[in-house]
């Protein structure tokens, strides 16, 4: 009863063979005795359930779990018994199927290779998305297809919602028994405001997973070939928010510009010029080499490179937009010797 077609349109039918014999090595042959199988409670199951999240969440347990084990093992009778004790658990608790949950998910700097095998699983699992500017759509699409999506994305000075109602509204909806994805560009605390909506979900009671990500700091220098930590570079890295206050960084300068020390600062495009000279005025050495790298580990990955007195210059010939990511430090003049990722640069 599983049915799968797969077609170019008579454009490629070498491709298509391709990619019919790689579903077949892939999915089982038992998977049909597993459609048999889960047919037979589709009557029973209506009758005794009538919310249709706990409906759906009786065959994600089915499929998903020892039962569909016990069917590939054609171990069919064992199979029965736990799909009826499943049945008799979701109709018992079917109330308590309101009880939704927050998943805080973090899906790395850009490319969706980088996500992390549980990322996957929940982004499968949600009901309803609520995700940043910097998702690109080949990660969207990761997620389950019946999920609703909702954008709450943030540019400087432009918040499709403000911090307070992203947060009010996760309470929300796993209030109403929503399995809640947030989805995080980087790593949800790594200045993605990931601690302030999970504390007022503890406050709420409400459950919740975190999920960390590659940081963008890590994804813009592995994609760059600039290692944050070198022997002969660096044995300290120091990640900073370069947000400006009344058109200055607020920033612990003479920490910063401690020697073999690698500097990444994030959203800090916008304030380079400022960053750069008050780096100087506070003693760094103007030949500091630094990088800007924008769109890091995505196939429009651009990167630029000079020192604090020229990068600024450089950056602004070069066009560079944000999302960027700023490393400072010696590190940065391994880029040409470690480069192996091929951007627009």
């Amino acid at each position: 009863p599983v049915v799968i077609a797969v077609s170019t349109s008579g454009a490629t039918p070498v491709l298509a063979r391709l990619l019919r014999s790689r579903i077949e090595t892939a999915i089982p042959a038992t998977y049909g005795r597993l459609a048999s199988f889960a047919a037979q409670f589709r009557s029973e199951l209506k009758a005794r359930v009538s919310n249709s999240r706990a409906r759906y969440r009786f065959w994600e347990s089915l499929i998903h779990g020892v039962i569909a084990e016990k069917i590939l093992a054609g171990k069919d009778s064992e199979a029965k018994q736990l799909a009826d004790e499943l049945m008799l658990e979701v109709s018992e608790s079917e109330g308590s199927i309101n009880q939704g949950e927050v998943y805080l998910v973090g899906a790395g700097p850009g490319d969706p290779d980088l996500l992390t095998f549980k990322a996957l699983r929940l982004m499968q699992q949600a009901d309803v998305v609520l995700y940043d500017r910097l998702i690109g759509d080949n990660i969207l699409a990761m997620v389950r297809h019946e999920a609703e999506r909702i954008y709450v994305g943030k540019m400087k000075n432009e918040h499709a919602m403000p911090q307070e109602e992203i947060s009010l509204l996760l309470v929300k909806l796993a209030k109403q028994g929503k399995r809640v994805l947030r989805l995080k560009g980087g790593d949800p605390f790594t200045f993605g405001r990931g601690g302030e909506e999970i504390q007022l979900l503890a406050q709420n009671q409400v459950n919740f997973q975190v999920v960390p990500g590659i940081t963008s700091a890590q994804g813009s220098s592995a994609y760059a070939g600039i290692p944050l930590t070198h022997r002969d570079h660096a044995q300290s890295c120091v990640f900073v928010t370069g947000h400006l206050k009344d058109g200055r960084p607020e920033l612990d300068w003479q920490r910063l510009i401690l020697p073999n020390q690698t500097i990444a600062i994030y959203m800090g495009l916008s304030g380079l010029s400022q960053i750069s000279l008050s780096m100087i005025e506070h003693g760094a050495d103007v030949d500091t080499p630094v990088a800007v790298i924008a769109n890091a580990t995505r196939p429009n990955q651009k990167l630029v490179t000079g020192t604090l007195s020229t990068i600024s210059t450089e950056v602004s010939k070069a066009g560079l937009k944000s999302p960027a990511m700023i490393i400072v430090g010696s590190v940065v003049s391994l880029h040409k010797e470690l480069a192996w990722f091929q951007g627009t640069s």
